[in-house]
């Protein structure tokens, strides 16, 4: 509001904006809202949790209807849902709750996966993998030319691949990918094989930035030392100067862990992890940034790429 209607000190969030709106209407009105859990990548943005708190702020006579199985650790509303479900002008509606996402015809388990991979619940990670690995391969390998390889091989006619990386993947340089250069997210999407600047060559990267709400048909997913697992659990980091640097905050750590739910779930057809195995002569890429991370995949029953 500031940058672009020259309202610096406007005190609303979107989602209240959006309803006030709507509640000048002086008979009535219907907001529909398409919310996804855990995409939240970008400061200031607070899921579904904001519209929560925006109707128990100030809009408490609207009617909601909304799904009851919003209890997940991707939604994070746990105080606000059970202040709303309480309201009697709630309306629960498990048919408002869409569990089975569309992006993946192969593959309509693989959110649930993802968020069972992200909440380092890998007794249900490894059997939901289980479940649908026979077609929709996921593969895992230390060496990004051989994951290159892996998905041109795969690819059959138009079917588009690219790889897609965090944008805090700072130290991935030495392999030829530095997310500091710009990405036209246009020219990746949808140029031609001929095309340098097209997801195709394999050469510019996407980040969770560019490919939200996108999708591939075969992906790439680069894993760097910003997030690592550690200790039976994720350590969330970012790359300042010379050195990572812990991330403490809470919401920023939510980010981070958003951005990677983001990128695993890129792909409709398959995809392919690389986590690098690093450098006891760098510092900054220390192999104790990568193997426990890359052990943790191979446990939960994710094939080597040979």
């Amino acid at each position: 509001m500031a940058r672009k209607k020259g309202r610096p000190n406007f005190n609303q969030s979107e989602p209240e904006f959006l309803i006030s709106c709507l509640d000048r209407h002086e008979d009535w009105a219907v907001v529909v809202c398409l919310v996804g859990g855990g995409q939240e990548i970008n400061t200031g943005e607070a899921g579904i949790g904001e519209w929560l708190r925006a109707l128990l702020k100030r809009f408490g006579e609207w009617e909601l209807h909304l799904s009851p199985h919003l209890g997940g650790s991707e939604y994070l509303v746990t105080a606000e849902l059970e202040e709303v479900l309480a309201r009697p002008s709630t309306r629960k509606n498990a048919g408002l709750h869409l569990a089975t996402s569309m992006r993946s015809f192969r593959a309509e388990s693989l959110s649930k996966f993802v968020r069972e991979v992200l909440d380092l619940e890998i007794d249900a990670a490894r059997l939901t993998l289980q479940e649908f690995a026979s077609r929709y391969p996921i593969v895992i390998t230390r060496d990004v030319a051989l994951a290159k390889q892996w998905l041109r091989n795969q690819a059959r006619g138009s079917e588009r691949f690219g790889i897609v990386v965090s944008s805090q993947a700072q130290r991935l340089k030495p392999h030829a990918i530095d997310v500091r250069v710009k990405t036209d997210p246009v020219r990746w999407f949808l140029d031609g094989k001929d095309d340098t600047r097209s997801s195709f060559y394999l050469e510019d990267v996407a980040t969770e930035f560019q490919v939200q709400g996108l999708e591939l048909d075969w992906s790439c997913v680069v894993w760097d030392g910003d997030l690592r697992f550690s200790d039976q659990a994720w350590s969330h980091h970012e790359f300042r100067g010379k050195r990572w640097n812990r991330i403490n905050k809470a919401e920023r750590q939510a980010y981070l862990k958003n951005a990677y739910r983001v990128l695993l779930t890129r792909a409709r057809q398959g995809m392919v992890l690389v986590v690098p195995e690093g450098s006891d002569a760098d510092p900054t890429r220390s192999p104790d940034f990568y193997d426990p991370t890359y052990n943790y995949f191979r446990s939960l029953g994710i094939p080597r790429l040979s």
